[in-house]
């Protein structure tokens, strides 16, 4: 994919946030991504995302804080912590990175009714998996056309400005 590392994001754009950016933040997998944060935070950039976004990121680090743990073994970890509700109890560290989201100065807009609508195009145009095309409805309906991600999904639609971190590779969707 070629495209525009997260570095390069102007002062004072405004930038819709896939998740992946927070994961691999909160992974320590991509100083681009603790960068862009730390640039929301401070103010140079208006970063927003979307609650849809927010309950991958907050699934996604909840499986990933079990298996770093050893709460649990890797392999269909979602399915073992459904069957092990005493360890869902347990996690906490992916909590408190989660409450950190609104106090880096980032927006989160809700996914209402017509999002979930427009939703269908991005589907229908460009193949996108579900989440994706909620973020990218949310992110067209706010008039934010530049995304901020990981993944290559967004890289075809029309009208949009993809950003990624060019401190990793930049992958096909794992959603």
């Amino acid at each position: 994919m070629t495209g525009s590392t997260l570095d390069t994001i102007a002062s004072g754009s405004r930038v819709f946030l896939d998740a992946t950016i927070f994961i691999h933040h909160f992974t320590g997998q991509s100083l681009q991504c603790r960068r862009l944060l730390e640039r929301c935070e401070e103010g140079e950039v208006g970063g927003v995302t979307c609650t849809a976004a927010i309950a991958e990121v907050t699934h996604r680090l909840m499986m990933i804080e079990a298996v770093s743990r050893r709460m649990i073994e890797g392999g269909n970890v979602a399915r073992k912590l459904r069957e092990r509700p005493d360890v869902v109890r347990r996690l906490q560290m992916y909590q408190t990175q989660i409450d950190r989201i609104p106090v880096m100065g980032i927006d989160i807009l809700p996914v209402d009714a017509q999002v979930i609508a427009a939703s269908a195009e991005f589907r229908r145009l460009y193949g996108l998996l579900t989440n994706d095309s909620i973020i990218a409805a949310c992110a067209a309906s706010a008039s934010i056309r530049i995304l901020a991600s990981a993944d290559r999904d967004f890289a075809a639609i029309d009208g949009f400005v993809v950003h990624h971190p060019g401190d990793l590779p930049v992958r096909e969707s794992a959603k």
